[in-house]
């Protein structure tokens, strides 16, 4: 049983961890050579330029000024300075509002810990309950935390009254803040979508399985469709192509040519002899040939093989796909067409608003339509299996919360865990470490999961991933941490009990975990967070591409490694804290305090390197709020069912009826806030469209918007053709695009307006077009 000496251990451990990255990160980042490291944003925003190119030889290396050494930790106060608007306009919406979940934490959890230290501590703590059952039961073993506790008051006490009042004190006030936040971040996403610059996502919907016509192909059937129904809007369009395997070959060439760059540069550093590679797996085996001209032969082979792709994709209609990027001539077009049906069929014609071109996840517009359900009852299979399986050395892991579990299964270990350090850092620092080392391959095990689905944007990617693994670690981090450790020897008869009696096993077992909790916040939320400022991969990642592989500052700049938020990772975390937060908040009031060290820590980190380091991929006008607001209260509702179950098991079943309320109050309230703020973040109004198209055509009457989107959706691939090949794609894929709105273009089929042989598909388009 882990006590406050346990526990101190484990704070100092991390505490030193901690300390010691964020000494070590401000020594680093005033360094010259490391600068693209700890600032990478501000130079790909042009406003940085490197001390490496000034000074003396020593000083492009090492910082020589003394005085930065003496302001070493400026780098707090600069990180807090910039106002909220600034860092909307320097990072995106996006930065900003996961920087507000932060903040909500503060917002939550700093009154709730006040009032509970206020309350319920001294409640607790002015019992002698554990005392009493400890001189009955010598078995029984508890610690000084536990008396902290709610498991410290007597049976049938009138002191869980207490709790109970606590319980809907902080549930109230959880909610309050929740509908405030939810408030100010929908009126920051509407503000912030009214006064960003022209975008091509804005006046663009993607259209969907687009229905096969024998006289018509993909193109000439979205562009006759929206000339018929949308004729005074339409503007121009864009197909979707199957390029994956170009991307693919590409991708090949620019890692062919990195170690051709490689090769060149260890030869002009030593050109008494050619550099020679072996043709094998990773190069371990096989024939040795000059590494030049082999990676040089390898190069022209590909871009053969490149070529000759690109001209099947041109040209061959298999690579077409239902689907295409329809642009309108106003942004209020756009917003009807995204968020109306277009047929009488309404699995035909499917329209949605277009990611932003920076967004889209290119691979997945080429898997078909019909498909997609299937892809996703088999991730879901596959995820279940995932988080099932995952129990068994997660439970293995948490046993070692259990000093005496652990002497159990292996006495002849007894004698090295009985001193008091090594029993200490067992209890207090290993099982929250050895989780957090079982935890590092799942965010990549999801993201492919998420791919797999066939989800269309990084954004929503990311989306997915985050909420698969805040359901992961609500199963395997937090509900088998509490049973693993405290039912571990008594599995057998967990597993065989009434179903009935789980919340009361879980509710009981929660008071017990706080230990085991508190060291996983030390270890996780502390030290990690502490490390993700020094950035240690991306410094070593940097130096090895800075020595092996750069001759250019073009190359420089490319083997900047800035990252992102990395939402899918990130927002996971926090709800945990928040999950955990929530439910210790009545039961082991002393757990709130290392919460509130996460959440001012990461955010003070945080904004750091969003202003610093981050270099966000997309921008998604904070459409991820919904999921975080519904997570935090699916945290709620669930530690009150759990103070139901504990209070079940402390003689207070009549209490029952009191706290039911709890759940069913704070569901109602997670509709209102659905009903009133949710929209915001699905739709966009049609005032807001009117008045931005109005302002802008007021601002620039004789704006050409048509060459502004004519080639915003284009695949990267095409990008870097030169311009004449670029033109001629463009126009295969939008075969007669119209020049004066008015006019309907010739297409193989005359309008439907007026044909009466109409196509296998064409019944639907009729019912709108008559």
């Amino acid at each position: 049983m882990a006590t406050f000496g346990d526990i101190g251990v484990a704070a100092g451990l991390n505490i030193l961890f901690a300390v010691a990255f964020l000494i070590a990160f401000a020594f680093l980042r005033l360094q010259p050579i490391n600068d693209r490291v700890y600032f990478p944003k501000w130079y790909l925003k042009g406003l940085r330029s490197s001390p490496v190119n000034a000074g003396s030889v020593v000083g492009k290396f090492v910082n020589l000024d003394w005085r930065s050494y003496v302001r070493f930790l400026n780098w707090v106060p600069d990180a807090l300075r910039m106002p909220e608007p600034e860092l909307i306009d320097h990072a995106g919406l996006d930065s900003a509002v996961y920087l507000r979940i932060y903040l909500l934490g503060l917002k939550i959890f700093v009154p709730v810990a006040l009032l509970s230290w206020a309350v319920l501590v001294p409640v607790n703590w002015t019992n002698n309950t554990l005392a009493k059952s400890q001189a009955a039961d010598h078995n029984l073993q508890y610690s000084d935390i536990d008396k902290l506790s709610i498991s410290n008051v007597p049976f049938g006490s009138p002191r869980f009254w207490t709790h109970i009042v606590m319980a809907y004190a902080f549930t109230f006030w959880t909610c309050y803040t929740l509908r405030k936040e939810y408030a100010t971040v929908a009126t920051m996403r509407l503000h912030f979508l009214a006064s960003e610059g022209r975008r091509p996502d804005q006046f663009t919907v993607l259209v969907r399985n687009v229905p096969p016509d024998q006289h018509e192909s993909v193109s000439e059937a979205v562009e006759h469709f929206f000339l018929v129904n949308h004729p005074d809007h339409y503007l121009t369009h864009q197909v979707v192509t199957n390029a994956n395997k170009l991307a693919k070959l590409i991708n090949e060439r620019k890692s062919q040519q990195n170690w051709l760059d490689y090769y060149q540069l260890k030869y002009s550093r030593n050109q008494s002899q050619r550099p020679v590679k072996k043709t094998g797996f990773l190069g371990l085996w096989g024939e040795k040939v000059d590494a030049i001209d082999h990676q040089t032969a390898k190069i022209e082979t590909l871009s053969k093989q490149i070529s000759e792709e690109r001209e099947r994709v041109k040209t061959d209609p298999k690579c077409i796909m239902p689907a295409g990027f329809v642009s309108f001539k106003t942004r209020w077009a756009a917003a009807v067409c995204a968020q109306t049906q277009q047929t009488r069929n309404p699995t035909l014609w499917l329209t949605e608003w277009a990611p932003e071109p920076r967004d889209i996840y290119w691979d997945n517009l080429a898997i078909p339509y019909f498909s997609l359900a299937v892809r996703r009852l088999v991730t879901s299979v596959a995820f279940f299996f995932l988080t099932f399986f995952f129990m068994i050395p997660v439970t293995i892991v948490q046993s070692l919360a259990n000093i005496e579990g652990i002497e159990k299964w292996a006495p002849f270990l007894k004698p090295i865990i009985e001193v008091p350090f090594i029993k200490s850092v067992i209890q207090g620092f290993l099982p929250g470490i050895a989780l957090k080392i079982f935890l590092i391959v799942l965010p990549t095990i999801l993201m492919m999961m998420a791919r797999f689905e066939g989800f269309l944007s990084k954004s929503t990617l990311e989306r997915r991933a985050a909420l698969r693994y805040y359901v992961f670690n609500f199963f395997n981090v937090f509900l088998v941490s509490v049973i693993a450790g405290t039912a571990f020897q008594q599995l057998d008869s967990f597993l065989h009990q009434s179903a009935n009696e789980i919340p009361r096993t879980i509710g009981v077992a929660i008071p017990m975990k706080a230990t085991f909790f508190i060291t996983y916040v030390m270890v996780d939320g502390w030290a990690g967070v502490a490390g993700e400022i020094l950035r240690l991969k991306p410094l070593i990642f940097f130096h090895l591409k800075n020595f092996f592989l750069v001759k250019t500052e073009k190359d420089r700049d490319e083997a900047m490694d800035p990252g992102s938020i990395g939402f899918n990772t990130g927002e996971p975390q926090i709800q945990l804290y928040f999950l955990l937060g929530l439910v210790y908040a009545v039961v082991t009031p002393i757990f709130l305090p290392f919460i509130l060290v996460f959440f001012a820590l990461a955010y003070v980190v945080f904004r750091h390197q969003i202003i610093n380091v981050y270099n966000q991929e997309y921008e998604s006008a904070a459409a991820f709020w919904p999921g975080v607001h519904g997570r935090i209260i699916s945290a709620l509702v669930f530690s009150q069912l759990v103070l139901m179950g504990l209070m079940s098991t402390k003689g207070n079943a009549q209490s029952t009826p009191i706290l039911i309320a709890l759940p069913v109050l704070t569901i109602w309230f997670h509709r209102f806030c659905k009903g009133r703020y949710e929209p915001a973040f699905i739709r966009y109004p049609l005032q807001e469209a009117m008045m931005k198209d109005t302002l802008e055509r007021s601002r620039e009457p004789n704006l050409n918007v048509k060459s502004y989107l004519e080639y915003a959706y284009i695949h990267p691939v095409f990008k870097n053709e030169d311009e004449d090949d670029e033109d001629e794609y463009e126009g295969e894929c939008n075969n007669g695009k119209l020049l004066d709105g008015s006019v309907l273009v010739p297409t193989k089929r005359h309008s439907r307006r007026h044909t009466h042989d109409p196509s296998k598909f064409s019944d639907d388009r009729e019912s709108l077009e008559n």
